[in-house]
């Protein structure tokens, strides 16, 4: 089995701090977190909390359908942010990994013409990524075992046909 990257609930504790004094030291202000649903929701509050910024809001984007897993292309699902809500506003993208880069393109795309201006922090970022985040706490290959997702669910919903 190949290495892989563990990312326990202290050092989360951790990366969250410090992404957030990334951006401190950058003189970024935002207005407003963007967590990208699931991973970066977490990451979202905790630099919700530390920058001060009470205004969160969340888009959800599936891409990963399993371990190495993932559709051809991320899908936005809804609902999304509303663009008269973006409009003007300085923000900041939350996801927990960079890895191809394509959802958090995505979702960057969505905003960018409706926003003042849009900056990425992630958790970690893969080399081979198309987007380069602004905030990243680390950097790896591995597959990373994140906290929250390490565990199989407790139970086993029907998948929604198509």
């Amino acid at each position: 089995m190949a290495e892989r990257e563990i990312l326990t609930y202290e050092m989360f504790g951790t990366a969250v701090r410090d992404l957030a004094q990334q951006v401190v030291d950058s003189g970024y202000e935002p207005d407003l977190v963007l967590s990208i649903a699931r991973g970066g929701l977490g990451l979202g509050m905790g630099l919700g909390y530390a920058l001060d910024v009470k205004n969160l809001s969340a888009v959800n984007v599936e891409f990963y359908t399993g371990v190495d897993q993932r559709l051809d292309v991320p899908i936005m699902l809804p609902p999304t942010p509303a663009a008269v809500d973006l409009a003007g506003l300085r923000i900041l993208i939350a996801d927990d990994v960079a890895d191809t880069g394509k959802t958090l393109e995505v979702v960057r795309d969505f905003v960018a013409d409706q926003v003042a201006e849009a900056r990425t922090a992630v958790i970690y970022e893969k080399p081979w990524t198309v987007i380069k985040p602004e905030y990243v706490w680390r950097h790896t290959e591995a597959w990373i075992d994140f906290p929250w997702s390490a565990e199989p669910p407790l139970v086993q919903r029907a998948k929604p046909g198509p």
